[in-house]
């Protein structure tokens, strides 16, 4: 069975700045658009909570943003008179020059679309079937420029990381005696403890100084003195899981567990102790 268990932890509670986001530029593009011409730009492939798109577009000539479905750009490209009919969304009208964003919608791949607004060249059709332009008319370029952001972390972002570690699981037959287990000394404030416990009969359960621990052991009387020492224990319980925080200065630590009333005879009871261990990046964390 494995040891330890991966954990994902906010940093805050051991002192660390958290990670800052925010929009990071990732690549760009240039694209000389026709009069009413589509430009398709990036396909987007939001998960199963949504996504948001941001970018920046500049053009020379008015345009209109939007996005749609890769499903429907895909058949306007294989059937061109449809494209009139795509169905946009986030439609953005005569832009010059923006910060375009889209809340994108969940596990759906959308295209990004950006149209010139110019209107075509006109043609005619000849009585003998020729195709010819009208008079022409000069239209100036319409550069399209667009730059693609990605949402990443700019500062703190190397962080400590934490593992769920093991100290202590065992199924033991219950004594009158004071069940007692050298745990851990303390790596940094607040670092966390788990504990888990079962048995047939109500129990005092703690995390005591190991001195204490040993002074308990050797006098189970002086259990009520003892628990003052510390803020991490239960007592009357019989089924219970709890989290505890510990300090350095606390020192190295006991488990202590001893019954509340008479032990029945052949009855066993369960504990398990886990804590949060750093194991990488530790030195960012202020103890």
């Amino acid at each position: 069975m494995l040891a330890a268990m991966l954990c994902l932890l906010s940093a805050g509670a051991f002192a660390v700045p958290p990670r800052s986001f925010d929009w990071v530029q990732a690549s760009d593009e240039t694209s000389v658009l026709d009069p009413a011409a589509f430009h398709a730009g990036r396909v987007y492939h939001p998960g199963y909570d949504g996504g948001n798109l941001h970018v920046d577009i500049a053009a020379t000539q008015p345009v209109t943003i939007a996005i749609t479905t890769e499903v429907a750009w895909t058949d306007a490209q294989q059937h061109p008179e449809s494209a009139p009919n795509l169905t946009l969304s986030c439609m953005r009208e005569h832009v010059l020059s923006t910060t375009y964003e889209c809340a994108l919608p969940p596990a759906t791949p959308m295209v990004l679309l950006v149209r010139d607004e110019r209107a075509p060249r006109r043609v005619v059709q000849t009585r003998w079937g020729v195709i010819v332009e009208t008079a022409r008319q000069y239209m100036p370029p319409n550069n399209l420029h667009i730059t693609y952001y990605r949402w990443d972390c700019v500062a703190n972002c190397v962080q400590p990381e934490f593992l769920w570690t093991r100290l202590v699981k065992e199924k033991y037959e219950l004594t009158s005696v004071p069940k007692m287990y050298n745990v851990l000394t303390p790596e940094h404030d607040g670092q966390r403890i788990n504990v888990k416990f079962k048995a047939p009969v109500p129990m005092t359960i703690a995390v005591l100084p190991a001195k204490v621990a040993d002074q308990l052991y050797s006098n189970p009387a002086s259990l009520n003195s003892a628990l003052e020492t510390s803020s991490c224990k239960q007592r009357g319980v019989q089924s219970l899981s709890f989290d505890c925080s510990l300090n350095v200065d606390d020192g190295p630590q006991s488990l202590v567990v001893i019954p509340d009333t008479s032990v029945p005879s052949h009855k066993k009871a369960s504990v398990e102790l886990q804590t949060l261990r750093c194991t990488a990046n530790c030195e960012l964390i202020t103890k």
